[in-house]
């Protein structure tokens, strides 16, 4: 569109969001990484959480996760979900909603393999958000891990990726007096071409 510029100009909006996301390191004390992942459940009641994007591919968004957590349920389920990416300090945010799809293979061994040793290990102590008897529970389980696979955890069989891929991107930018700026990429199809259009605030 004639007045898609500055902020919001370019022919893909992946590159936009890395731009954005490029600015947010600069300016957000913490986590600009962060997104509030919405899922639904069986029943279509509404779920949502913050977790960490770790990859933006050419056409995809990737984060990671243990596959028996409530979110991975809902996610494989319903093969669908939403995030929003919100930075106060640049007074912006990036609101995502399309397919998902597992990364288990090689991508999901590697970046497990970037993470610090005690996050290693405590992705195979944690059972994520399953009911936990004590916080002393949980170091015991730690020690336990520990001992068992010391400084070369591989990747829990239950902890892996997934790639949300998207049919709407939309880009907001806060303006005076409430009057925003707001661009929504959508497709029908991921192998189809991005339609642009300007949203009232």
């Amino acid at each position: 569109m004639s007045d898609r510029k500055g902020i919001f100009a370019g022919d893909d909006p992946f590159e936009i969001v890395r731009d954005w996301l490029d600015q947010a390191r600069f300016e957000e004390p913490n986590d600009p990484d962060a997104i509030a992942l919405a899922t639904v459940d069986a029943d279509g009641l509404p779920n949502a959480r913050m977790v960490l994007l770790k990859e933006i591919e050419a056409d995809a968004f990737v984060f990671y996760t243990n596959y028996n957590s409530p979110k991975a349920v809902e996610l494989d389920s319903a093969g669908k979900a939403a995030f929003v990416m919100h930075w106060k300090s640049l007074r912006r945010q990036i609101k995502v909603r399309g397919l998902v799809s597992r990364e288990d293979g090689p991508q999901a061994d590697e970046y497990f393999a970037s993470r610090s040793l005690k996050s290693r290990l405590g992705a195979w102590a944690s059972m994520q958000s399953q009911p936990l008897p004590s916080r002393n529970t949980l170091l015991a389980e730690v020690a336990r891990v520990t001992a068992r696979f010391g400084a070369t955890p591989p990747r829990p069989p239950f902890w892996g990726g997934y790639r949300v891929l998207p049919l709407e991107i939309e880009f907001w930018a806060d303006g005076a007096f409430r009057l925003h700026d707001r661009f929504v990429w959508r497709r029908e199809k991921l192998d189809l071409a991005w339609k642009v259009s300007r949203l009232s605030p």
